[in-house]
């Protein structure tokens, strides 16, 4: 189900928001990083004109809406600070559910920043958006994503050949 009301989550320290202009210089800076960017999917360099578009291209959308990715900006509280993001893809056909992924600027790395963030959208993944199943998908590799996953209690469901990852919340 589609939140077009959306406004924002907070969580103890954070403020899940929206994505506005004035977070563009700080959204390149941390994907334009190449320990954020290594395991994403977005090539590098990645500029503040790159972040001003990806901005723009999420203003008129929902989390929840169907086919979509929605990024949401995640805030410190008390400054609100920029400091990463959790992304939710809803599938265009099927039953309820969503794919979370999420990066972080390195300088907030390793303060359980991402794990809070990643718990409140999933949180409202089921108790708002209604869905019936949240996924992740990483490599492998990934020791830091994967270790938040399992924090979380996401159950590593298949390992694929190539290294991928699935991880199921349920």
């Amino acid at each position: 189900m589609e939140d077009a009301a959306f406004d924002n989550l907070e969580s103890e320290r954070l403020t899940i928001r929206r994505f506005c202009n004035t977070d563009a210089e700080v959204l390149a800076a941390y994907r334009d990083d190449p320990d954020v960017a290594r395991f994403q999917g977005w090539d590098r360099p990645y500029s503040t004109l790159q972040a001003l578009d990806f901005i723009s291209g999420l203003q008129d959308l929902s989390p929840g809406r169907q086919g979509t990715w929605f990024q949401f900006a995640v805030c410190l509280r008390e400054s609100d600070a920029l400091i990463g993001d959790v992304a939710l893809r809803t599938p265009k056909e099927g039953p309820p559910e969503g794919e979370v992924g999420f990066s972080f600027a390195a300088i907030h790395q390793g303060h359980g920043y991402a794990t809070e963030a990643v718990h409140a959208v999933i949180r409202y993944a089921f108790d708002t958006l209604g869905m019936s199943r949240v996924f992740a998908i990483t490599e492998s590799r990934n020791a830091q994503a994967r270790a938040l996953l399992e924090r979380l209690e996401f159950n590593l469901k298949h390992k694929l050949d190539d290294g991928i990852c699935v991880y199921d919340y349920e």
